[in-house]
């Protein structure tokens, strides 16, 4: 059996969202397998703070923070040269930064459009474009978050739906594009924190129902996987996991 002891340390990661939910527990995992992190928040500055003192107590001068509005394209470039300059080197991009909201037919205008496209797929992919040249030096990977509704689209939410299935198939697009010096991996979460201002409770229970293990899955489940894709898939690339309580398995 391999021995991953001390198999990240000092390597660095970006994980972008990282400040709250399924990011921070990501991120709070990589780091404490020996990684050093670049944190990115958009708005919130707090929780991102509040990380960064958390897991600098355990290891001083391991996290460092970047603010940015991944919709902002021409920005993009800079942030991966400033994740790479604070440690010389970026091992791991993590794109889990998303926006989910419903948007029924009739209702979609181009706004919420260029804002669920913008930060589910046109993010991670000039955000990857970026990183490329960077992860290449020292043979990294990338993970995106996808969801199982790429495949299996959530009624009420066709445009967050089209957005992750772009992200599907762009993760595997790129498997082939960077190969051989980059993986490029995803994890596609079932039911696992519904979002904090929803209020469909009765959608919530009903898609835990279906799955095969009849209970929510948890940001460990997803963090646990990542780490899986970055730390032991050394000749994995163009595969998305599905952590979903086999929610695949039902029609």
């Amino acid at each position: 059996m391999q021995d991953t002891t001390a198999l990240l340390d000092g390597k660095t990661a970006l994980v972008t969202g990282g400040a709250r939910r399924i990011g921070a527990r990501i991120a709070r995992l990589l780091h404490a397998e020996g990684m050093n992190l670049v944190l990115h928040y958009h708005r919130s500055v707090h929780e991102a703070e509040a990380l960064r003192d958390e897991l600098e107590g355990m290891r001083p001068n391991s996290v460092a923070l970047v603010q940015a509005d991944l919709l902002d394209t021409a920005r993009l470039p800079a942030l991966a040269e400033s994740a790479h300059a604070v440690w010389g080197r970026l091992d791991v991009l993590v794109n889990n930064a998303s926006t989910f909201y419903p948007t029924p037919v009739g209702e979609i205008t181009e706004a919420v459009w260029d804002d669920l496209l913008g930060t589910n797929l046109k993010a991670p992919l000039f955000l990857s474009q970026a990183t490329a040249p960077l992860l290449a030096e020292h043979h990294g990977c990338i993970v995106n978050l996808i969801d199982i509704h790429a495949v299996r689209p959530l009624k009420g939410y066709p445009v967050y739906s089209a957005a992750k299935a772009g992200l599907y198939m762009l993760t595997q697009s790129l498997a082939r594009e960077l190969g051989p010096r980059v993986r490029v991996n995803g994890v596609a979460p079932g039911a696992i924190l519904w979002p904090e201002q929803s209020e469909n409770a009765a959608m919530h229970e009903a898609l835990i129902e279906r799955t095969a293990l009849k209970r929510e899955g948890s940001p460990d489940d997803v963090a646990r996987a990542v780490l899986f894709l970055v730390r032991d898939a050394g000749y994995i690339t163009g595969h998305i996991l599905p952590v979903d309580g086999g929610r695949m398995l039902s029609h």
